[in-house]
């Protein structure tokens, strides 16, 4: 994780440098209280790293913004422990939105954080001092929250990587609650590698969290993510914004093996409701007690308190209109691997913030709020400059789990390289096209032989499909003549000792024979005879899922 610098030497020239117009501290730790940590072994030994002020330090109050929270923690955080125990040391708490109620990084009675590329725009909230520790290069790991983006907004106006991972994969226990059902404690380093060795460490069931859930993949999760999807209609993007998103877009043609415009409605949907009915009054349960408390921001008191005035009623039925949305939104991961979107639709000033602190905040959530909502993880990374020369972040959000993959995907975009995914002894890739697509009828065949999803894939041209005699089977036949995007397969790595008892349990015309991807490679997979071309041609509906997709109801 780069150079192990001293992490005392690193305190002494935090301390030389706090007194800057960015006041990303709270509190730095001195000297001898950093030398008090330091000395452990582990993966991260040596490394100083930045806590976000509402997780808690053993030792030292935990303010979430407000000065007039003066208590020492009786104990760290799970996730700071678990860096403490791996060997990091920790060199100070950072300024953040108080109580993590903003995506601004104005809302702080310790000063207003802004971009390290210009102090005229802000820094983006509400983990605004860990990003800008990061960012300024006087951490290499520092600690954020992410309830609606606060992970990865900061992340994009700074140019570093934020990781949101899936809801409780990190211990949320030692946590200052903002909305205890969506938090997630958050990473930003300035590399990917970095991000990985972090979420390594962190990543654990805690049992003693009644929100820490065990890793659990779904099926459809690809090893290697090499499909993404993107926005089906031109996003509203402020014009440098526009710019810098033309230009990721080209990246992600560089970068995928397919791009697939999908429509992102039901996911801007669920976005706006953060604001509202369940979580709003959620947001009230956890500090609506500390409002009445000297030093809390004007504006936080104004957003969080209608939160005490929700009803029962309009919770569940908040409750219920997200359950609508995500039902919605699911047929998006059927094909795709992973989605691309901007961070935010654009890059505030200072002053506009400060001339309409509620409605520039509720804009900048418009494509992150939704990730925590529907309960999937993301990875902001960065992607270039404006045309103003301010940094742009682009994020990769996929299923709940899919945090490996995304990384690798992640690291990919940033050019680092990513762990292989090769076959392994023993075992062997195989391409399926019908009914074994992950979620359809065969696909527990693959399952229960221990099948993972290795890649999303097209053949190459020359492939067509066809609907055999019954309706609930493809066949695919090389007839030299399909369609030039090929048909869409998925290859799963299987035990090679179950090949064989999976082709007997295939009835003919299909059998097992090699076929050759859009990208060159040649895998196995099931092919079918010339016979199966006495079926109906359905080549043109690009593969199996859209032609099931064309019957109503189905």
């Amino acid at each position: 994780m780069g150079a192990r610098v001293k992490a005392r030497d690193a305190a002494r020239r935090l301390a030389t440098a706090a007194g800057g117009e960015q006041p990303a501290w709270i509190r730095l730790l001195s000297p001898d209280e950093v030398a008090s940590f330091e000395g452990r072994d582990g993966p991260l030994a040596g490394i100083p790293f930045a806590v976000k002020d509402n997780l808690d330090l053993a030792g030292y109050p935990t303010t979430g913004g407000c000065p007039d929270l003066t208590e020492p923690a009786v104990r760290s955080a799970v996730a700071v422990q678990r860096l403490i125990d791996a060997g990091a040391v920790p060199v100070g708490k950072t300024n953040l939105d108080q109580f993590a109620t903003g995506l601004v990084g104005t809302r702080s009675p310790y000063g207003a954080c802004h971009c390290v590329a210009d102090p005229a725009y802000v820094s983006g909230g509400s983990s605004s001092g860990s990003a800008v520790a990061v960012a300024a290069g006087l951490v290499p790991l520092a600690l954020g929250t992410d309830t609606a983006g606060s992970g990865r907004v900061p992340a994009a106006f700074n140019g570093i990587v934020g990781v949101k991972p899936t809801r409780g994969l990190v211990s949320t226990r030692g946590l200052m609650p903002a909305c205890r059902s969506l938090d997630c404690v958050s990473t930003f380093t300035r590399t990917v590698g970095e991000a990985r060795a972090a979420l390594n460490v962190l990543t654990g069931f805690d049992a003693d969290d009644p929100w820490s859930r065990r890793p659990a993949p779904e099926p459809g999760i690809a090893e290697r993510m090499r499909v993404l999807a993107v926005p089906d209609v031109p996003l509203d993007l402020d014009p440098p914004h526009a710019a810098a998103w033309r230009a990721a877009l080209d990246r992600a043609r560089e970068l995928a093996a397919e791009l697939v415009a999908v429509d992102v409605t039901p996911f801007l949907a669920a976005a706006r409701l953060l604001y509202a009915g369940p979580w709003l009054a959620e947001r009230w349960g956890a500090i609506g007690p500390l409002l009445d408390r000297p030093g809390v921001d004007p504006t936080v008191r104004a957003v969080v308190t209608p939160g005490r005035e929700v009803t029962g009623a309009e919770v569940f039925a908040g409750l219920d209109r997200l359950a609508a949305l995500r039902r919605a939104a699911e047929p998006v991961w059927a094909d795709v691997d992973a989605l691309l979107l901007p961070v935010t639709p654009g890059h505030p000033r200072r002053d506009e913030v400060a001339a309409d602190p509620v409605g520039v905040n509720a804009v900048l959530g418009r494509y992150t709020n939704f990730v925590n909502l529907l309960d999937l993880c993301a990875v902001a990374v960065p992607a270039g400059q404006r045309p103003d020369r301010l940094p742009f972040g682009v994020q990769l959000v996929a299923p709940a789990f899919a945090d490996g993959a995304l990384l690798d995907l992640a690291a990919r975009w940033c050019g680092e390289p990513a762990p292989p995914a090769g076959n392994g002894d023993g075992w062997m890739e195989l391409a399926v096209c019908g009914a074994h697509l992950s979620g359809l009828p065969l696909n527990p065949q693959l399952l229960g032989y221990g099948g993972r999803l290795a890649y999303r894939a097209r053949t190459a041209a020359g492939y067509r499909l066809f609907a055999l005699p019954g309706g609930a089977r493809p066949g695919l036949v090389h007839t030299g003549d399909g369609p030039a995007g090929g048909i869409a397969v998925q290859v799963w790595r299987l035990p090679q000792q179950a090949v064989g008892a999976l082709l007997g349990a295939i009835a003919a015309p299909l059998g097992l024979g090699r076929l050759t991807l859009d990208d060159g490679r040649q895998v196995n997979g099931f092919i079918a005879g010339p016979e199966a071309t006495g079926g109906t041609d359905i080549s043109g509906y690009g593969g199996w899922r859209g032609y099931l997709a064309s019957f109503p109801g189905r």
